[in-house]
């Protein structure tokens, strides 16, 4: 491929003119300071004056308030300078002295400024206001920006795919629907005139919402590295600047460019950083107008920028996509909205494949194991895992990675760095290892799709003591009420063991007691599952669906129904706790070996902890439903 070289000589001529009116500046400057031998006069003392005025030998003099210029009637000698300079003092009687020696004196006639002083004022100053903003124009103009004024300018970054770093489809994986719906705007932007002999539009844009780290930003690559056009990505707020307006010259600029090399794409990630609903700050104080004129702008651009010849289709990404103003998403300018989910099963096995081949895997490494045992893990997830396994594999002087590292990467994400350094006193020792027994015991006989695999009481992240790690067996989208109540029983297991061998309760148990009242809050005000309340839901649901939110403010209610609610939760806690130390109590033989041994090993799982766990039974009162103990 050529390489086009600029002429840079017009640059070359331009900077040598710079240089040559910094030089004249610099000596019209000097020029001023240096000495005027015309304009030198001798100096003398200020009682040589006095001698001279007094001995009249002074004919006229001239006053300043700094200097005092007299011309002699007699110079002292042959060749002697008549014009002497002196230095004045406070004399009060100086102007009696002159006159009564007959000396003319008077103030000095103001100086006339030289030519060259002249010259300087009016030409530096401009010379370096010119000199200085040709600086700052040639220093942020290397980009073909234009110079120190182009903050108006966009700043999206050109992806032009090449063959090395070409993305595509076969990159991305667990998100097929996804890649189904964005293969037709491939299809558009290769052949549009497939679309327009039907008479079909294509989507002026096409909104991808999800989860954070779920792909995104490579799925928009991706459609870039299919169709072989320029690709201009920009962030939102990349738009939102100090300066009114410019976010909206930014869109216009933006806009401008991508007509320039259509058929084209422009990826805007995070879009609710511009794109938030208006509605919020109408008849408020204090508005943002910047980020309301950028959108409006954007509005604007994708109403009136479509050409059937050569189309510009706008990809945007949010995870907010419920706070996004109504006008955005309406038909005609976004017209899709894709999801980019969290992958299922077999797309978690794909994805661990495609980054499983970057590293050097050891023979046996069974990759659907790890993709069972990873459920809820986004893509990104996933990459940080199998490179975690290669730091690990590394560390430990291995030329491959083992699936031993692959199972330590899984507990890194979900429990945090084992923290060795940290040694419990043997009595919290003995707690964390009944606790932890307690939540897997009742954990294994619980109702639901997850298995208990392994059990340990070494300290990992910046709180957990110990952990029990429980695997889901299938892959499951619906949880029942009864697999709810086991799910609050199993994290009140290791409380129960606490109060069954101890008698009394620590502060270990903080975590599970919060995440336990969040599904019993969640099962009466969110799903309706309880009987006394009926099937009303008594929750907002607010934003933050794919950033985790769980905390939703409860709706406005009476005080008996609060107080309902209340009691409900509590209800749904209380036989929760009441289950747990059923099978505790029912299984304490059971509990008491295994405590025995991870107090001895610390860790167990596998094979093992499989057949410690299968001598354990549940006992007639709790393995009966809720509904029919109450």
């Amino acid at each position: 491929m050529a390489i086009r070289q600029d002429d840079n000589r017009p640059s070359r001529r331009f900077g040598l003119i710079n240089l040559l009116l910094i030089g004249f500046g610099v000596l019209l400057l000097f020029s001023n300071f240096l000495p005027n031998p015309a304009t030198q006069v001798p100096r003398v003392p200020y009682s040589l004056f006095i001698d001279q005025v007094n001995a009249d030998n002074v004919k006229r003099a001239y006053i300043t308030s700094d200097q005092i210029r007299y011309e002699l009637d007699k110079p002292p000698a042959e060749g002697a300078p008549t014009v002497l300079a002196t230095t004045p003092i406070f004399d009060m009687d100086l102007p009696q002295r002159l006159e009564q020696h007959g000396v003319e004196f008077a103030a000095a006639p103001p100086r006339k400024p030289s030519f060259f002083t002249t010259l300087l004022s009016w030409v530096v100053p401009p010379l370096i206001f010119i000199v200085v903003l040709q600086f700052f124009a040639r220093r942020s103009g290397m980009g073909g920006a234009q110079g120190a004024l182009s903050f108006t300018k966009s700043k999206a970054k050109v992806y032009v795919p090449d063959e090395e770093s070409r993305v595509t489809f076969a990159d991305v994986a667990g998100v097929d629907e996804a890649k189904t719906e964005l293969t037709e705007i491939v299809d558009f932007l290769k052949t549009p005139e497939r679309y327009a002999a039907i008479g079909a539009r294509i989507p002026k844009g096409v909104l991808l919402v999800g989860p954070p780290g779920t792909g995104k930003t490579l799925l928009s690559k991706a459609v870039a590295g299919e169709a072989g056009v320029p690709f201009f990505i920009i962030s939102g707020s990349e738009f939102v600047e100090l300066f009114v307006g410019a976010g909206a010259a930014r869109v216009r600029d933006l806009f401008e460019e991508a007509k320039k090399k259509a058929p084209c794409i422009i990826f805007i990630d995070e879009l609710d950083a511009i794109g938030k609903s208006r509605a919020g700050s109408m008849g408020m104080m204090g508005g943002n107008d910047e980020r309301e004129q950028t959108l409006n702008q954007l509005l604007t651009e994708m109403d009136g920028f479509a050409a059937k010849d050569k189309p510009v289709i706008v990809l945007a990404a949010t995870n907010q996509p419920e706070v996004l103003d109504a006008a955005l998403l309406r038909p005609g300018r976004f017209d899709r909205q894709v999801l980019v989910d969290r992958p299922d099963l077999s797309g978690r096995k794909t994805i661990l494949e495609i980054y499983a081949k970057k590293v050097k895997l050891a023979d046996g490494v069974d990759l659907d194991k790890i993709a069972q045992a990873t459920s809820g893990f986004a893509g990104a997830d996933l990459a940080n895992l199998v490179n975690e396994a290669a730091l690990l594999a590394a560390r430990a002087m291995r030329t491959t990675v083992e699936q031993k590292d692959l199972n330590e990467a899984i507990e890194r994400v979900v429990a945090g760095l084992e923290k060795k350094s940290r040694v419990l006193q043997p009595d919290e020792k003995k707690v964390v290892a009944y606790h932890e027994v307690g939540h897997a015991i009742v954990g294994h006989l619980m109702p639901g799709g997850s298995k208990v695999a392994k059990i340990s009481i070494v300290p990992r992240g910046m709180a957990a003591l110990g952990y029990t790690l429980q695997l889901p067996t299938e892959e499951r989208f619906l949880n029942s009420k009864e697999d709810l109540e086991g799910q609050i029983a199993t994290l009140l297991g290791g409380r129960s063991a606490e109060e069954i061998v101890f008698g009394e309760v620590t502060t270990g148990a903080a975590n599970d007691l919060q995440r336990a009242t969040d599904i019993a809050e969640q099962m009466v005000g969110t799903y309706g599952m309880s009987e006394i309340l009926g099937p009303l839901a008594y929750d907002k649901q607010g934003g933050g669906r794919f950033l985790g939110g769980t905390n939703n403010p409860r709706r406005a209610v009476s005080d008996a129904t609060a107080q309902a609610i209340d009691k409900e939760v509590r209800s749904l806690v209380d036989r929760a706790h009441d289950r747990a130390l059923a099978i505790l109590r029912h299984n304490r033989e059971l509990m008491e070996s295994i405590s025995l041994r991870i107090l001895d090993k610390e860790v167990i799982e596998g094979d093992e902890l499989k057949d410690l766990l299968a001598a354990s039974t549940l006992p007639a009162e709790a393995a009966l439903s809720p509904a029919a103990v109450a």
